[in-house]
């Protein structure tokens, strides 16, 4: 099944054919992608029941984080903005920016889940291919900054301090779904498994009698077939690239992923895979590695506990790749 920046290849022909376990999948549009899961149950009577449960998980998800939905939790918060008090928050919209700002705060803003304003600009910008005024670029970074979201434990609630603020939990929301709903399935019992959100992947313990999930990592062209493996469980993996979202103008390429610091999409041609403890923080890591560049990006992810990064990006012409220490170890289990 190609996934755009993912190829993901689940390989069970080694698995022990007296397992009391059979392999089930069933794919689902939310979050504006399709969330694909991978399951292994004793039966349809287990299976289906579970995917039911994990899939209304990402649809609640979707109706509290999603910057599309005008009645989503988030978009409501968003349409009080400056807050004159804190306002009441689910669990999870919280959490999400609980986690959102920690990555804010680590990276110096290179990971801002306020960048809304910019993303809705920049959407308009693909469509006409043509650049804004500065003065419309400057109109919008003034409403970003995650030090304008003010975060309150108890009662659990939220301020937005600016006007016309937009949040926009793209960088992070599907790793966290992927993690909620593979959460669900472990709650039924039901831990072989994984979740994929186009590209941002939660997995559990690997397909019986395999060592992990096998993992085709996609190169930087869109259409070429995966060169590199690897082999995961229990952990997230994401990637974040511009193989698919772009807009060229003035012969120079940006991408979809924008730099909250400079409010531009970057122009660097680059494909980021992560794998780190968990779909929502391998999401966000990728976002951050692709902001900060090839080299920058892999420091960063090295002094991250538990994380290996990849990037594959053009340099004059040429491919170039650049990785964290351990990268290569996954890989290496993927050939065994």
């Amino acid at each position: 099944m190609w996934i755009p920046a993912l190829l993901l290849a689940v390989h069970c022909a080694g698995a022990d054919p007296a397992a009391p376990l059979q392999r089930f999948e069933q794919s689902q549009p939310h979050m504006g992608v399709m969330f694909h899961i991978v399951l292994f149950a004793p039966d349809e009577r287990a299976a289906l029941p579970a995917f039911g449960a994990a899939f209304e998980r990402i649809r609640e998800l979707n109706k509290r984080l999603s910057d599309y939905d005008p009645e989503s939790e988030l978009n409501r918060l968003c349409q009080l903005a400056p807050t004159t008090k804190p306002q009441p928050a689910s669990e999870d919209l919280y959490e999400v920016l609980r986690r959102s700002e920690a990555w804010s705060r680590q990276t110096e803003g290179r990971f801002d889940a306020t960048i809304g304003p910019l993303s809705k600009l920049w959407r308009q910008i693909r469509k006409t291919k043509t650049l804004p005024d500065p003065q419309v670029l400057t109109a919008a970074r003034q409403a970003v900054g995650y030090r304008h979201v003010r975060l309150h434990a108890e009662p659990r609630s939220i301020e937005l301090l600016q006007a016309d603020m937009q949040l926009d939990l793209g960088g992070i929301a599907k790793g966290y779904a992927a993690d909620a709903a593979l959460a669900v399935l472990r709650e039924r019992g039901l831990t072989h498994a994984l979740v994929d959100g186009s590209g941002d992947l939660a997995v559990g313990d690997p397909p019986p009698g395999k060592e992990g999930w096998r993992i085709g990592v996609a190169p930087l062209q869109p259409n070429d077939p995966p060169s590199r493996y690897l082999s995961v469980k229990n952990c997230g993996v994401a990637t974040s690239g511009d193989a698919w979202q772009y807009v060229e103008i003035d012969g120079v390429r940006y991408s979809h992923i924008l730099d909250p610091q400079t409010g531009k999409g970057l122009t660097t041609h680059s494909s980021v895979t992560v794998v780190a403890p968990n779909g929502a923080d391998a999401d966000a890591l990728a976002s951050i590695v692709s902001v900060y560049g090839p080299v920058d990006g892999i420091a960063f992810a090295t002094q991250q506990k538990d994380t290996a990064a990849m990037v594959v990006y053009l340099e004059q012409g040429k491919v170039r790749t650049a990785a964290t220490p351990d990268f290569g170890d996954w890989e290496t289990r993927a050939n065994r």
